[in-house]
């Protein structure tokens, strides 16, 4: 499901509320530093007919015409939230968005928080960390606990070391959101206990101020994906919730 606008919605989100949609990456095209097997935008290999990303200045004039549009029609907007066609720290200007974003937010819906979905895979650039920090909600996508799982789930395109990314997302000190897709096909199990217990003791390593545990929800390129259930997922997370985390569980 391409986006076709830099800014869309607002739609409802399972996880954010109404939430109006920030896409920093091509209009009719796809890009990230993933391909996971379960993305709704589809295979990279798909959206590579536009590679245009928006500047900051693009996203200043549109991001205020919709929030001044939204404001006068009385558009409840709980979340100002970067996700789009891939991944959105991807931008050069990202940092640059982000300020015109709060800014924005701060004129129009003080009440509304800025959310960035991201995969945590540019957090070895300081000036990323930073604009990040200065979000409500730093979302960041850790989906298995080994190279080679996340190898089959998302693809990486390049270098990715699951090391070397929770050394970075400690940078955080806690205050982020850890987010985590639970699925199964054939080879692979999230819920098994081998993989299970080492995502969990990441999690105790990091202490996020909150987890986000979820599975399939729409359609996926790979056929072969199977979903789990909330109580099963609450079951996988029980002991993380036993412990006094906070988790937030989405079918």
């Amino acid at each position: 499901m391409m986006r076709e606008e830099i800014v869309f919605g607002p739609i409802f989100s399972r996880r954010l509320g109404s939430s109006l949609g920030i896409n920093l990456l091509p209009e009719k095209g796809k890009i990230c530093n993933f391909d996971c097997i379960y993305c709704e935008c589809g295979w990279n290999k798909d959206g590579h007919g536009d590679t245009h990303l928006p500047s900051a200045s693009e996203l200043e004039a549109a991001l205020q015409a919709k929030l001044e549009a939204c404001s006068k029609a009385g558009t409840t907007i709980d979340s100002i939230t970067f996700s789009g066609d891939g991944e959105p720290t991807l931008n050069p200007d990202f940092s640059q968005i982000i300020d015109i974003t709060i800014r924005l937010r701060d004129t129009y819906y003080p009440k509304a928080k800025v959310s960035v979905l991201s995969n945590a895979t540019m957090l070895h650039k300081k000036e990323v960390v930073a604009a990040l920090k200065k979000v409500d909600n730093p979302i960041l996508k850790l989906d298995a606990a080994t190279d080679a799982l996340v190898g089959v789930i998302n693809q990486p395109q390049g270098h990715y070391s699951v090391s070397e990314v929770v050394g970075n997302l400690k940078q955080f000190g806690g205050d982020f959101v850890l987010q985590t897709m639970f699925l199964k096909a054939p080879g692979f199990d999230s819920s098994a206990p081998g993989q299970l217990n080492a995502w969990m003791d990441i999690v105790r390593e990091l202490k996020p101020r909150e987890v986000m545990v979820y599975t399939i929800a729409r359609e996926t390129p790979s056929k072969e994906l199977q979903k789990f259930s909330a109580e099963q997922m609450r079951a996988m997370v029980q002991p993380l919730i036993d412990e006094g985390f906070s988790i937030q569980v989405k079918e």
